[in-house]
């Protein structure tokens, strides 16, 4: 009877409520899906569909890279690759773990997962003050303007320019000029290469150059590498293990302040970027979920999270990177407006579902069967016990 008392008495200091529980760094409780609100046999449907659509691209990423940029001039390798593994995935409900398939503990590359991670770190320094305003120019907080904003278009860009990459910034930044990532099929590289950058905020264009310059302008606020600032102000506190890495380029260090540092990837495009588990992925997919907020401490402030969440004109189904909305439907049609997603290559994607209080992390599945899984997932839900 006492075992009995002191089980419910710690079941009530880590879940007073639905929503509340948020596990520890060496410990994460489990709940059987018909206890998390799911039907059983369709929450198995929908993992046997991620299964049976996982990715058809080559699991050596490196090959894969390839043969995806094959097209691309400068599309050479600058940082790791490492082959990935089984089609993975993670569902929590109410912050506990419901379902698991796949190799949840292996850490694999997260491709642009790593974006919202990168504008995770912007947004810590914009909460502790340490960049004022997100509609100042960016060029105002590097040490040398004219190397990185190169005449008077580029240095009116913005932070908020660069986290909803409407910047259209123009250069070269780790030997990859801006026009040579993700060239329009339609347009000769000529034609391409010479045409006239739009004013900053006006168009909206998904370019990893003009991401690693956000990683590169970041790094200059923080004065430290970014994974330094990531492990200690998000990763420790929500209990990410530490089997997870964020690597830069061959030829992205820097000195800063007498030591060499390395300018992180906002992705894989041309290796390196956040290599990560699909258990700490749901870490902080379920911070999001929570807006910032882990059992009683931000993490992130709550005005961060909504900023991330306002739509960008030029392309409203887009946040801060790399958030991507479902204001109107259109990306999700079976999920709610109220659900986004982190999402990378591979595909690799963090589902954040508010209405239903479920995260659920997907990898290595077909870019295309992703609505599927998630209309399998929506349908699995029945009411609360």
């Amino acid at each position: 009877m006492l075992r009995k008392v002191l089980l419910v008495a710690l079941m009530a200091s880590v879940s007073c409520c639905w929503g509340q529980y948020f596990p520890s760094r060496h410990e994460w409780w489990t709940k059987t899906p018909s206890n998390a609100g799911f039907d059983a046999a369709k929450l198995q449907a929908a993992i046997e569909f991620a299964q049976a659509n996982e990715s058809k691209s080559p699991r050596d990423l490196r090959r894969s890279h390839d043969l995806s940029f094959a097209r691309e001039a400068y599309g050479e390798a600058l940082g790791p690759f490492q082959p990935r593994g089984a089609q993975t995935g993670v569902i929590l409900r109410h912050g506990y773990i419901v379902a698991g398939w796949g190799e949840p503990m292996r850490p694999d590359m997260t491709f642009s997962v790593a974006k919202s991670f990168l504008s995770t770190t912007v947004g810590i320094a914009y909460d502790k003050g340490l960049i004022g305003n997100l509609n100042e120019r960016v060029a105002g907080y590097v040490p040398d303007p004219e190397a990185l904003f190169p005449g008077d278009r580029n240095k009116k860009i913005t932070w908020d320019h660069l986290l909803r990459q409407t910047s259209d910034w123009e250069g070269t930044l780790w030997g990859k000029p801006d026009w040579a990532d993700r060239p329009p099929k339609e347009v000769p590289f000529p034609d391409y290469i010479a045409r006239k950058h739009a004013e900053p905020g006006t168009t909206w264009k998904y370019n990893d150059v003009r991401v690693n310059l956000l990683a590169l302008a970041a790094l200059h606020v923080w004065r430290r590498p970014l994974p330094e600032v990531l492990r200690e102000y998000v990763m420790d506190p929500i209990g990410a293990s530490s089997t997870w890495r964020w690597t830069g380029y061959e030829n992205s260090w820097i000195e800063l302040d007498g030591r060499k540092v390395q300018s992180v990837s906002g992705g894989g495009h041309w290796g390196g970027g956040l290599v990560i588990s699909a258990r700490d992925m749901a870490r902080f997919g379920l911070l999001t979920l929570n807006r910032g907020q882990w059992a009683g401490r931000s993490i992130l402030s709550q005005k961060w999270v909504a900023a991330a969440k306002i739509p960008t004109g030029s392309n409203p189904g887009y946040g801060f990177m790399n958030w991507y909305l479902n204001h109107d439907r259109k990306f999700m049609p079976s999920a709610p407006a109220t659900a986004f997603c982190h999402v990378g290559n591979g595909a690799n994607i963090i589902y954040v579902d508010p209405e239903a209080d479920v995260v659920a992390v997907v990898r290595w599945i077909e870019s295309k069967s992703l609505d599927g899984f998630v209309g399998r997932l929506r349908a699995a839900l029945v009411a609360e016990r």
